[in-house]
């Protein structure tokens, strides 16, 4: 069997032992650490140099102009030079703990080793993200060296190749900084935890779920895809993934139930985009952002739980609303599956409450990934059905290493960002031209920054956007006094909608390659339906209650408050309440629904606000029955 590209050559065979031993001595030191961690310039340069490695052996050199030998031996020297690299970390990892930084000198050998771990990684961003973050990089790259000759505020002094080298390569900056711990620390073992969960079903079992709740009812395709997309988004954390993993079989579906494939992969792209935002597993954003606030994973996934559950409350509503005024949606019965009953696999959702438990007991997110793979193994081992062998167990590891590694890449990469924004003072200088330029108001600020989050996720990985966001368009909100949860989750939110929103959108693409939509119009019908999931940022800015902050009372009725202005905005968008709605009427409502969503809690605006929306429902309803339009 093929595992990758070029396998067929004489060298595929040594390949795949080669790829195999490196995945089962990644997987045992990322264990090895959770009890004995090493000092970080151990743990770090290990960790990146090993998925570089897989990653090579997993992404051969594609090349029609060079050929298969030419790109065997590019291949090589890459894995050869990544090699070496991990080799001078092990050696002097004792030099480079010891060593102060701006202080002691840095050597020629630091300076080699330092361009060739740069350009290898720089080579394997362009091969797993392409050009859209490479460029990003390089852009950066080149203003480290010349920013002394660049006029106006973003003038600074720039590096020698000697502080640059140093500063990314031999420091707890640059590629072996925040993200690459991140990298280590969190993401690898949430994503072993998808690979092995999926291959005993568990993902199977979320869809299956999803379509017996929602599938019978109106709208129910598209109401199985909003619910199976959350479920499986709560467990992988990726947008493009979840599309893959789920779209398969809800584009189809709904499809069926009389949806364009324009409809069908927007709404797929739509909820599975909000995975990243939906809690015990959020997007590998949300891992980043504990680590940039210093604060235990549990507390962020505990604070994006009303976010998301928001998000998907309105997606819902509006599905349902859509699938009223046209009639659409319906699942017919010989479109409901066949899959075995759902309660006699229940039991397959035990890794995923154990994940919750530990977490929610005060557990590291790497000890509750951990406890939730061994709960995934010993199930497989025994369910009476589909169980698990030790075949499928070492392939779903295997599984589980390569995605690791094609993730570990661009994370790493983007601490080059992270270093340069911060050493050229660009963040702070960036922030005040945005207050600027949003004449010092807190909405024309938060508008500017939107877009901007909007425009730099244009074909960026979340966590690539999100990074660079928390570095421009965070200090901007700090300096508007709202609190650094606040403004990394305003900033977090946008970066995950850029996935749909065009041009450039690789979930609604991903998702219009599966249904065979053409992927602008599926870009744009995105847009739209999540139209109103982009209120709910300004909506926990304006107010911490809904991100989980103040007395259990407080936060309930702001939850409630926020979903009954969300629902009323999307009876305004779409224009349909138990019967079309006239455009005054949408407008009266949409003012309402407004109001409620920004105004805080308890407040004199937010009671107006729902006193407003009340009224304009009971005079929708009052006009009904005068007319006797049935329900």
């Amino acid at each position: 069997m093929a595992l990758i590209p070029g396998d067929h050559t004489r060298f595929g065979g040594l390949v795949r032992w080669f790829r195999a031993l490196l995945g089962i001595f990644w997987l045992v030191f990322q264990l090895y650490i959770i009890w004995y961690p090493q000092a970080p310039l151990v743990q770090r340069p290990l960790h990146l140099i090993l998925a570089l490695v897989l990653f090579l052996l997993w992404n051969p050199l594609k090349s029609r102009r060079l050929g298969p030998v030419c790109g065997v031996l590019i291949d090589s020297v890459l894995t050869a030079a990544a090699c070496a690299g991990g080799a001078y970390y092990l050696l002097s990892s004792t030099r480079l703990t010891e060593r102060m930084e701006g202080i002691d000198p840095v050597g020629a050998i630091d300076i080699c080793f330092g361009i060739l771990l740069l350009a290898v990684l720089l080579e394997a961003v362009r091969r797993a993200v392409g050009w859209s973050l490479l460029t990003v990089l390089l852009l950066f790259l080149g203003y480290a060296f010349v920013g002394k000759w660049v006029p106006g505020w973003l003038n600074f002094s720039g590096f020698s190749l000697d502080q640059a080298v140093e500063i990314l390569t031999m420091s707890l900056n640059g590629i072996l900084g925040i993200t690459t711990q991140t990298s280590l620390q969190f993401v690898f073992y949430f994503i072993v935890f998808g690979a092995v969960y999926s291959s005993i079903g568990g993902g199977q079992l979320f869809i299956d779920i999803g379509l017996r709740l929602s599938g019978r009812h109106r709208a129910g395709a598209a109401k199985a895809a909003v619910v199976s997309s959350s479920l499986m988004g709560s467990i992988s954390g990726s947008a493009v993934a979840n599309v893959a993993a789920t779209g398969v079989f809800t584009i189809p579906l709904m499809r069926k139930a009389g949806y364009s494939r324009e409809q069908a992969a927007a709404i797929e792209a739509i909820s599975s985009t909000g995975g990243q935002l939906m809690p015990p597993v959020m997007g590998v954003a949300a891992f980043l952002l504990a680590e940039m606030l210093q604060i235990d994973y549990t507390g962020v996934a505990l604070a994006g739980l009303i976010p998301a559950l928001a998000f998907y409350t309105t997606i819902f509503v509006q599905v349902d609303l859509d699938a009223r005024k046209t009639g659409l949606g319906t699942v017919q019965d010989e479109t409901k599956g066949t899959q075995p009953p759902i309660l006699g696999r229940v039991y397959l959702l035990t890794p995923a409450v154990a994940l919750v438990l530990v977490l929610l007991s005060g557990y590291s997110a790497t000890y509750a990934a951990t406890v939730a793979t061994a709960a995934c193994i010993v199930i497989g081992l025994v369910q009476p059905v589909n169980r698990l062998d030790l075949p499928r167990l070492i392939g779903a590891f295997f599984e589980g290493t390569r995605q690791a590694s094609q993730v570990a890449i661009p994370i790493s990469a983007i601490g080059i960002i992270i270093a340069v924004a911060i050493q050229s003072n660009l963040a702070l200088k960036f922030s005040s031209q945005l207050i600027a330029g949003g004449d010092g108001s807190w909405l024309g600020s938060m508008l500017l920054i939107m877009l901007g989050c909007l425009i730099m996720g244009t074909g960026l990985p979340t966590v690539a956007a999100y990074s660079i966001g928390a570095i421009l368009f965070v200090p901007a909100l700090l300096e508007m006094n709202i609190s650094e949860m606040q403004a990394h989750f305003f900033v977090m939110y946008y970066c995950v909608l850029s996935m749909i929103t065009p041009p450039v959108a690789l979930a609604s693409y991903t998702a219009a390659g599966i249904a065979g939509s053409q992927p602008m119009r599926t870009s744009f019908l995105a847009c739209r339906l999540s139209f109103v999931s982009f209120l709910i940022p300004f909506a926990f800015v304006f107010d911490a209650c809904l991100l989980g902050v103040g007395s259990p009372g407080w936060v309930a009725i702001a939850f409630l408050s926020l979903l009954a202005g969300s629902a009323g905005w999307a009876v305004a968008l779409v224009g349909y309440l138990n019967r079309p709605l006239g455009l005054v009427e949408r407008v009266f409502i949409g003012v309402g629904s407004v109001v409620l969503i920004f105004a805080p809690t308890a407040t004199l605006l937010w009671l107006l606000g729902l006193t407003f929306l009340v009224l304009c429902a009971l005079w929708v309803l009052v006009l009904q029955r005068k007319s006797g339009e049935p329900d």
